[in-house]
């Protein structure tokens, strides 16, 4: 995530001055701690948390575990990561559900914090888990705050209960009782209730938020927090949970650039679990809060179990069955392509998944340069194509091409591009599908792979070449694994623009089958 890039960055420069010291001395971890805590006060993280937390990890780190351990730095990343996940809640919790439908869920914070739109993403996170949510228009206070709650309402799909049109009118109280009458009658089993904030925490704010806590007495109060407010996050958190209380926490614009002190400071202060995050502006940019996968994130350890979560709820498993199958048979066309991207773009934002994987702060620079915009390109392109050339790409001629870089908005060559891309791939994949390991251009045969009998290798073609000279030398490298024939653009033996020409090992091995 963008908000720990720089926190991240810091404990990773720490923890690489510990690599190949066989003991660390007492100097060395005060070292490293003393990195570590302003590390954490530049993310802003609260003073009293950074405290609390590099004592702990110094008493650890100077303990049996690390002075014994094989690998101590190793050891004392561990110990860090142990440490964040304590202070970001320990346990992961999940929302506590009524007995007795509905469930009453209470939004609170300040005005900014994102709280309507984060109604519609637990709205849409809920339903989607089978239970049938209601949005309530309590917050009668913010110009146009009952409209944008129903425009949210509608793209989760999820009804909005709101009787006063808001803008200074009405009363809020008066509203959430009804909506629970409301929701008891059409059998609505969850409740949320989106109220009013500001710019500040006053008197009249927290007088209004417990009167409606004490008319609903709801199962959840969720204090929505943004992330990016830093030292600030303690101060308002502390003011609402004297004046309101809250259950549980709920971080917004997890996704931005700011240092993300809210983060690992106000569970630690409140002693109240953060349940979910908000990850990006989608309606989809929301997830359940695990401290031990954050933990890891910020470590730059990677968060594989919610990639895998993300993609075991967009694809199909069925559908995924079929696709291997065209895969192995070379069936597979622009037109699964098509589909296979559009479920990759209902996982949420792919610079975020990719974000997830272990080492991503080495491609830091690459992520940040991604551009999304490029998935929606490719997909204009192959939309402007008809069936048959979706399913059949080689009736793909000159004319055919620009007509669809005109119906896509695009320009040939992205369509020429697009075409040689998935050709390449579909080869590779196929290659993948069937146990093989796939020939990448530039790169001869990885040393020490088995590619079987013969049976199962490939037929090799011979060079249909007029000149003798020519066709010998060209079925000499093919039957030394190398291509004869330059790349499109590129330099001879299929090594595209790499300059220099062929690589020693593939002049070794093709002098080598001359010679033999």
């Amino acid at each position: 995530m963008a908000i720990f890039g720089n926190l991240t960055d810091r404990l990773a420069e720490t923890f690489k001055n510990l690599r190949g010291k066989g003991k660390l001395s007492p100097a060395d971890v005060d070292g490293t701690v003393r990195e570590i805590r302003r590390a954490l006060l530049d993310a802003d993280v609260a003073l009293e948390v950074v405290k609390e937390f590099t004592g702990r990890v110094r008493e650890r780190a100077l303990g049996d575990e690390v002075s014994k351990a094989l690998n101590p730095a190793q050891q004392v990343v561990q110990i860090v990561n142990d440490e964040l996940v304590t202070i970001l809640g320990g346990e992961a919790r999940r929302i506590q559900f009524a007995k007795v439908a509905p469930t009453v869920i209470m939004l609170a914070g300040l005005q900014g914090a994102g709280k309507t739109t984060l109604a519609g993403k637990l709205a849409k996170w809920l339903a989607a888990d089978n239970h049938t949510p209601l949005l309530v228009a309590a917050d009668l206070q913010r110009p146009n705050a009952v409209t944008q709650l129903q425009v949210v309402g509608e793209q989760a799909g999820v009804p909005v209960f709101a009787p006063e049109p808001g803008n200074g009118k009405g009363d809020p109280v008066k509203v959430a009782k009804e909506a629970l009458k409301f929701a008891k009658q059409k059998q609505y089993d969850v409740v949320i209730v989106d109220t009013a904030g500001r710019l500040g925490v006053d008197a009249e704010l927290m007088k209004q938020a417990a009167n409606i806590r004490k008319a609903i007495d709801p199962d959840e109060v969720l204090f929505v927090i943004d992330a990016m407010i830093g030292q600030d996050a303690v101060t308002t958190a502390r003011v609402f949970q004297e004046g309101v209380d809250f259950t549980g926490v709920v971080l917004s614009k997890l996704d931005g650039d700011a240092r993300g002190g809210a983060a690992l400071s106000v569970a630690s202060v409140t002693g109240r679990p953060i349940l979910f995050a908000s990850t990006g502006e989608g309606l989809d940019d929301f997830e359940p809060f695990y401290p031990d996968r954050m933990a890891s994130r910020i470590l730059d350890l990677g968060d594989i179990l919610t990639l895998i979560e993300q993609a075991q709820k967009t694809f199909d498993e069925e559908e995924s069955r079929k696709v291997a199958e065209k895969f192995a048979t070379d069936t597979f066309t622009l037109e699964d392509f098509l589909g296979q991207m559009q479920q990759l773009k209902n996982m949420g934002s792919i610079k975020n998944m990719l974000g997830m994987l272990p080492g991503a702060k080495g491609m830091r620079e690459q992520l940040d340069n991604f551009d999304e915009s490029e998935i929606t390109r490719t997909e204009a392109i192959i939309q402007s194509m008809t069936l048959q050339e979706r399913r059949v790409p080689k009736v793909l001629n000159g004319s055919r091409r620009v007509r669809i870089a005109r119906g896509s908005g695009t320009t040939v060559t992205e369509v020429n591009a697009l075409v040689n891309r998935f050709e390449q791939a579909a080869k590779m994949m196929k290659t993948v599908a069937k146990g093989g390991v796939p020939q990448i251009p530039g790169m001869g045969p990885i040393p020490g792979q088995k590619f079987g009998g013969a049976k199962q290798q490939p037929k090799k073609k011979g060079s249909k070449s007029g000149n003798p000279a020519k066709r010998a030398a060209e079925n000499a490298a093919l039957a030394a694994g190398v291509s004869a024939k330059p790349a499109a653009g590129g330099s001879g033996f299929g090594l595209g623009s790499k300059p220099g020409g062929p690589s020693e090992e593939e002049l070794a091995s093709l002098q080598k089958f001359l010679g033999r």
